[in-house]
C-alpha cells in the first residue's frame, strides 16, 4: 500500500469531484462553459475545504487542450501535469505567501509575469495564504492584478478574506467556500474506507466528522491515523475513543442519569472515573454540553435523529431519546447553560476536577438558586415526581373502596310504627332557635315550640279523617329519622317533585312542600311575605286561638 497521505491520494481532479461546495463549483464550471472567465480570483473559506484544490482544478481546465472546458480531458500534456500526482505545470507557479509575502518578493513576481507561458495557454499563479502578504506587497502587486495580460490568470485562496486589501479585492471575483456539511462528509468517508478495504464500526465516523469540525482534510488526515493503527478487526469505537481523546458514551450515560435522579454519589463517581482514567477534564466537559445539546433537540424534535438534527448511531440515538423523555424542558436548558459556562470558567483553571465537580453540584442542586432557570427546572422536578406517583397508583393493586358522603347512624334505622296520622314531633329544647326549629322549617311544619303549646290548649290529639289506611307497600315499619340527620322522602303516596328537597312528612300529613326562603311558611300567599311586626321576647307568633289540627295550614300572621 503506499505510503501517501490519505488526503492526497483521493485529492479531486474535477469540478465534480469536489463534495459540499456546490455554490462555487456550479458558477465556475457555467463561467468556463460560456468563455467568460475573470482574470483574478479569490476563494476564501476555513482551512481543508477545497480552495488550492479548486484552484488547480481551474488551472487545469483552463491549461487543457479541450478548453477552457468544465471537464478536463485527463489525456493531454496540461492534464496530466496537473494531476493528483502529476509533477506539476511549469505555467502554473504556486507561492506560499506566508513565506514570500514580502515586498521583494511582490516585485520579482511583476518582472517575471509579463512573460508568456512556455507550453500552455495561460501563465496562471495561484497564491495561497494570501493573507500573510505585507500591505506593501500587495500594493506592489495591485497594478499587474488590475490590469494583467492576456496570458495572465490570478488565483488568490486566504482563509482571512479581510485581510486582503481592498483595493486587491475589488479586482478579483470573490467566492467563498464553506465547511463541508457532516452527512455529506460522513458518507464521502465511508466511501473511502469502502476503497481501502477496512472495515470500520457504526460509532466511528462520527467521532472523525466530528474531530474534522467540518474539514476535509483534516477528517481525512484523522481517518488516515485510525486506519494506519487498526487491527484486522478494522477500526474499533473503543479504539477511536481513547486515540481521539473523546469521552466514551457509557461515561456519558451515567452522568445524565445521575443528573436525572437527582443522584450526587452517583455524579462524583463519574467524575472520579474520568479523572482516575486519564481522561481530559476540559475534554469532558465539551463531550457533556454535547449530549445536552442533543438532548434539547430531542426533547423539542422527537424524531431529530430521523432529520439529520443529530449524528450519532441508531442505538445511541435510541438511549437519548429515553433520557430526554426523562427531564423537562427547563432542566435540560438550565444544566447545558451551567455546563457552557462551567466549561468558560475552566480556561486556566489550576484545578480542573474541582470545576468538573462544581458544575455537577450546580446543576443537581436547583433550589440553591432563585434565578428564574431554577424556579422552572424545580417545578419540572416535581411534575416529573407527580407522574411518577401517579403511575404507581395506577399501577398498585385497589385498594377497599372508602365510603363517601352522607352515611346515617345505627339509630337512623331504628323500627317506628307508621300509622296513618298526623306525625308526632319529637321533644326538642325550649329554645325556638335550636337545630329542631331548623328542621321543622326544612320540612314545612311549624316550630316544636308552637305544636306544644297547640297541643295543650286542646283535649287531645285528633286525627284527620281519612277513610281508611293504606298500607305501606315496604316491608316493615319506616325508619325513624335521627337528631341530625337528614330528612327521608316522603311515602308511596306523595310522590316527590323532580329536582325538589325531600321531606319527611308521612303520608296524609300533608303535602311535601319545598323549603321555605323564611323561617315563617305562608303557603297560601304567591307573592313573599312582609316581614312580621317584631314582639317583645317573643320569636313565633302566638299560636291561633281556634282549636284545630296543628300544622302548615293553621297558621296566620
Amino acid at each position: 500500500m503506499s505510503s501517501l497521505a490519505l488526503y492526497r491520494r483521493y485529492r479531486p481532479e474535477s469540478f465534480a469531484e469536489v463534495i459540499g461546495q456546490e455554490h462555487v463549483t456550479d458558477p465556475l464550471q457555467q463561467a468556463l462553459r460560456n468563455n467568460r472567465v475573470n482574470h483574478a480570483y479569490l476563494f476564501s473559506g476555513p482551512r481543508g475545504c477545497g480552495k488550492t484544490t479548486s484552484a488547480r482544478i481551474l488551472a487545469r481546465c483552463l491549461n487543457c487542450e479541450q478548453g477552457p472546458t468544465p471537464t478536463p480531458c485527463g489525456e493531454c500534456q496540461s492534464c496530466q501535469d496537473l494531476a493528483r500526482n502529476g509533477p506539476g505545470s511549469i505555467d502554473v507557479i504556486e507561492i506560499d505567501a506566508a513565506s514570500h509575502g514580502g515586498v521583494d518578493d511582490a516585485r520579482d513576481l511583476r518582472e517575471k509575469a509579463f512573460f508568456g507561458p512556455a507550453s500552455s495557454r495561460y501563465k496562471i499563479y495561484i497564491i495561497d495564504e494570501a493573507h500573510m502578504v505585507t500591505p506593501a506587497g500587495f500594493n506592489a502587486l495591485l497594478k499587474v492584478v488590475e490590469e494583467p495580460p492576456e496570458h495572465l490568470k490570478f488565483i488568490f485562496a486566504t482563509t482571512e478574506p479581510e485581510k486582503v486589501i481592498g483595493t486587491i479585492r475589488s479586482r478579483t471575483h470573490h467566492y467563498p467556500f464553506r465547511l463541508v456539511p457532516p452527512g455529506t462528509l460522513r458518507s464521502y468517508l465511508a466511501d473511502v474506507c469502502g476503497r481501502e478495504n477496512s472495515p470500520v464500526e457504526d460509532g466511528v465516523l462520527p467521532l472523525v466528522v466530528r474531530a474534522g469540525a467540518g474539514s476535509v482534510r483534516d477528517s481525512m488526515s484523522v481517518m488516515d491515523q485510525l486506519l494506519a493503527g487498526a487491527a484486522d478487526d478494522g477500526v474499533t469505537y473503543a479504539m477511536a475513543t481513547s486515540l481521539l481523546g473523546y469521552t466514551d458514551s457509557s461515561l456519558l450515560d451515567s452522568v445524565i442519569d445521575a443528573f436525572a435522579a437527582g443522584d450526587g454519589a452517583a455524579a462524583f463517581e463519574v467524575v472520579d472515573r474520568v479523572i482516575e482514567g486519564g481522561n481530559d477534564p476540559r475534554r469532558f466537559v465539551a463531550d457533556l454540553l454535547e449530549r445536552l445539546r442533543d438532548l434539547v433537540i430531542l426533547a423539542a424534535v422527537p424524531d431529530a435523529g430521523e432529520k439529520g438534527l443529530i449524528d450519532a448511531p441508531a442505538d445511541v440515538v435510541e438511549r437519548m431519546q429515553a433520557q430526554a423523555s426523562v427531564f423537562g424542558a427547563a432542566e435540560l436548558s438550565r444544566a447545558a447553560d451551567l455546563v457552557n459556562d462551567g466549561l468558560t470558567e475552566m480556561r486556566g483553571a489550576t484545578s480542573p476536577r474541582l470545576q468538573v465537580e462544581l458544575i455537577c453540584a450546580r446543576v443537581l442542586l436547583p433550589a440553591a438558586f432563585d434565578d428564574e432557570r431554577s424556579m422552572q427546572a424545580r417545578l419540572d422536578r416535581l411534575e416529573r415526581g407527580a407522574s411518577a406517583a401517579a403511575a404507581a397508583s395506577f399501577a398498585a393493586p385497589p385498594a377497599a373502596a372508602v365510603p363517601m358522603g352522607y352515611v346515617p347512624g345505627p339509630e337512623a334505622h331504628a323500627p317506628q310504627a307508621h300509622a296513618p296520622q298526623a306525625h308526632v314531633p319529637q321533644a326538642a329544647p325550649a329554645d325556638p332557635a335550636g337545630p329542631d326549629s331548623a328542621r321543622a322549617a326544612v320540612r314545612g311544619e311549624a316550630p316544636p315550640r308552637a305544636r306544644r303549646l297547640c297541643a295543650a290548649r286542646r283535649p287531645g290529639p285528633q286525627a284527620p279523617a281519612e277513610p281508611a289506611a293504606v298500607p305501606s307497600p315496604r316491608r316493615g315499619p319506616r325508619p325513624r329519622a335521627a337528631a341530625g340527620s337528614w330528612p327521608t322522602a316522603a311515602g308511596g303516596e306523595q310522590a316527590r317533585r323532580p329536582g325538589g328537597w325531600p321531606t319527611a312528612s308521612a303520608p296524609g300529613s300533608g303535602p311535601a312542600t319545598p323549603p321555605p326562603s323564611h323561617p315563617h311558611p305562608h303557603p297560601h300567599r304567591a307573592t313573599p311575605p312582609r316581614r312580621p311586626r317584631r314582639r317583645a321576647a317573643r320569636a313565633w307568633p302566638r299560636a291561633p286561638a281556634r282549636s284545630g289540627a296543628c300544622g302548615p295550614t293553621s297558621w296566620r300572621r
